[in-house]
């Protein structure tokens, strides 16, 4: 625990004008990030006693090691600056807003020459029309259902899509008349396309000029006598109204805004955001945060407003946000919307009326919100600094774990033999810092050894990356890249967790010690009874079962067992998958599902000549000459037997196996996490 005297900057050097500051720990990783309007008045209150801060913002600077600040010009690019610093570092003790689940949008792909619409979630993407967010996705399934029959835009995947353009023949979809069918060319791209803006043109809100347009339509066509087409126009108004109906009007001036209401204790805040539409309420949204230091309802409300805005422009910001406190100032927020609209933005709260009232309704959600989020668990905050806190006085350490590792090896009956290495800070997983190794100092199962390795090159990595930064020797340069983002294995763990009884922590104390480190405490966590082994004792320590400090160590356990099946699963799979063609220089996958299609199977590619094999698009004759030296050198897949008939079955098309069993090509499975 530093004491913030000690790095505390002398008097007169901090600039008395607006800028960004950055708080960093002992390992000159980036803790926290905020802004002013002037530097030395603002960092003046962190140093004063540490008894008159709030306990989060007391932890922070006693956690912290220095702190440094960048000045700017306008309180505008202070805003900037700040945003853009929060999202590449992350700070651990920066507000977070915590959806409580990943909203679902309707969303039009007009990036794509046959525009789909479908339900996405997670980062937007550019070119990409979304409406939303809905707080369920059947309520966008439902509400396409309706407007497919007006417009009848693909909502097929790109599988389907090309297999209907193959075939020649339309899904179900466009059978019923819920798709124009592009795929088998029932309408032009252009005509698709058009379609496709005119769903956007409605779900925005434009829908008067449509109703009106297919009220004429059905008239026109019952003075005309057709009937059945006015039968059917009368039934898209009808889909069209109900589609409407489910969006009440809120506003009766077909007003766009955003409102957003926070509802606060002492501990965490809740915000709610309604997305109003053309006078409709067409999304809704919440987050829960807890609060770092003494920040007023501004504030809260400005933090709000980057998260929402800071990588939105044009249209989707709206042109008036409604909120329950305006953040102090107000001009550089106001200003730094307008440009990220490119046209004026109102910031105010709503004084009377209906959008007072629905302000109401908005604040009452937050409430509920906050409440809700208390009944499923006594403040995560608390719950988390209470398990850490229990884990430090268990394992006897100075201070609270607020970074631990857990090491697991995964193995199956000793081939593909791998490690992972999972990451929590501050009791929360931290994803982007997860690591994989495979086994390379022996073969077979030997998960002590394989336990030993691990630890070893982990923490020779961090002594090198040290060493290489110059830190020992004047404890001033960064464990940092360039662009200031930490550097693998660059920040060490205060407890290191395997999982595993005392032979696996002996393992990890051992490779610790022959490297010299002192400073980081070891254990290791037993399935069977949920013991916590502690290096050279002789009996565990039992944790009671309903202690948070277990239940952490539990999750952090799971979750590093889990992160290393699932790398074992995808290296078995990928040596299942593996053929003689992997062993040629240069040939890829490209080139490889090429020959396949042109031969129909490895045993015919196997049996052709060479000047067969450069007939291949692609293939030229030195190629074509490596693979079949390739495949020569190859022992061929035995012949798989009907166990039934006795019957020698001859390989199927499509495939490329060469263990003995047939194997379907594939890309190769997604990968989470770096590899070491």
């Amino acid at each position: 625990m530093a004491d913030p005297s000690s790095y505390r900057p002398k008097p007169g050097q901090i600039p008395d004008s607006p800028g960004v500051y950055r708080f960093r720990d002992e390992h000159r990783r980036v803790i926290y990030v905020g802004k002013a309007k002037s530097l030395r008045q603002r960092l003046a209150n962190y140093f004063q006693d540490l008894a008159g801060l709030h306990p989060r913002t007391r932890s922070m600077v006693t956690t912290a090691a220095s702190v440094e600040w960048t000045v700017v010009s306008t309180e505008v690019e202070a805003l900037q600056l700040e945003y853009s610093w929060i999202k590449e570092y992350d700070p651990r003790f920066n507000v977070k807003y915590r959806d409580d689940k990943s909203y679902p949008y309707l969303a039009v792909t007009m990036n794509e020459e046959f525009p789909r619409v479908q339900v996405m979630r997670g980062h937007k993407r550019k070119g990409v029309r979304y409406f939303g967010p809905y707080g369920h996705a059947w309520a966008i399934r439902d509400t396409v259902d309706l407007l497919l029959r007006v417009f009848p835009v693909r909502t097929c995947s790109a599988g389907v899509f090309k297999n209907a353009a193959r075939t020649g023949r339309p899904c179900l979809l466009g059978y019923i008349g819920k798709c124009s069918a592009p795929c088998v060319e029932r309408v032009s791209a252009e005509e698709h396309r058009e379609l496709a803006e005119e769903f956007c043109d409605f779900m925005a809100g434009r829908t008067g000029t449509y109703l009106r347009r297919l009220e004429k339509q059905m008239t026109q066509a019952a003075e005309e006598m057709e009937y059945e087409r006015a039968a059917r126009l009368r039934d898209d108004i009808e889909a069209l109204k109900k589609a409407m109906e489910k969006n009440a009007v809120v506003l009766a001036d077909a007003t766009d805004a955003d409102l957003i209401a926070v509802a606060e204790d002492e501990l965490e805040a809740a915000v709610q955001i309604f997305h109003v539409r053309g006078g409709r309420v067409r999304g809704q949204r919440g987050w829960v945060t807890d609060k770092v230091e003494e920040i007023t309802t501004g504030a809260l409300v400005e933090h709000a407003l980057q998260q929402l805005y800071g990588e939105e422009k044009g249209d989707s910001v709206p042109k008036e946000v409604l909120v329950p406190a305006l953040p102090d100032p107000v001009e550089p927020v106001q200003e730094w919307l307008t440009e990220r609209r490119g046209s004026g933005v109102s910031l105010r709260i709503p004084q009377r009326g209906d959008k007072k009232a629905l302000m109401e309704t908005v604040e009452r959600n937050a409430q509920q919100a906050l409440v809700l989020h208390k009944t499923k668990r006594a403040s995560d905050l608390t719950t988390r600094s209470r398990a850490l806190e229990e884990i430090a006085e268990a394992l006897d350490l100075e201070s609270a774990p607020l970074r631990i590792e857990c090491y697991d090896i995964s193995h199956l009956q000793g081939d593909d033999v791998v490690a992972s290495m999972v990451v929590f800070e501050d009791g929360l997983q931290r994803k982007s810092e997860y690591r994989r190794f495979q086994i390379k100092g022996f073969e077979g199962q030997d998960d002590v050894r394989s336990m030993h390795e691990v630890i070893n090159r982990r923490f020779k990595r961090y002594l090198a990356e040290k060493e290489k930064t110059g830190e020992w020797a004047d404890g001033e340069n960064t464990l940092t890249e360039e662009d200031g983002r930490p550097k693998k294995f660059a920040y060490p763990p205060q407890l290191l967790v395997v999982d595993g009884g005392q032979p696996q922590v002996a393992a990890a104390k051992k490779a610790l010690d022959e490297l010299g480190i002192d400073d980081v405490a070891v254990c290791g966590l037993a399935k069977r009874l949920e013991e916590v082994w502690l290096p050279e004792d002789d009996d565990p320590v039992v944790l009671p079962r309903t202690s948070e400090g277990l239940y952490l160590l539990q999750r952090v356990r799971d979750e590093a067992h889990r992160f290393a099946i699932t790398y074992q699963r995808t290296k078995r799979a990928k040596r299942f998958r593996s053929s003689p063609l992997d062993d040629v220089p240069g040939l890829g996958d490209t080139r490889k599902q090429a020959l396949l299609k042109h031969f129909g199977s490895l045993k015919k590619l196997r049996s052709a000549t060479i000047d067969q094999i450069c007939e291949v698009p692609g293939i030229g004759r030195k190629t074509a000459e490596t693979i079949a030296v390739a495949l020569a050198q190859a022992a061929p897949a035995a012949p798989a037997v009907n166990t039934a008939t006795g019957e020698i079955m001859e390989e199927e098309p499509g495939t490329m196996g060469s263990s003995g069993q047939s194997v379907t090509m594939g890309a190769p499975d997604e990968r989470r996490g770096q590899e070491t």
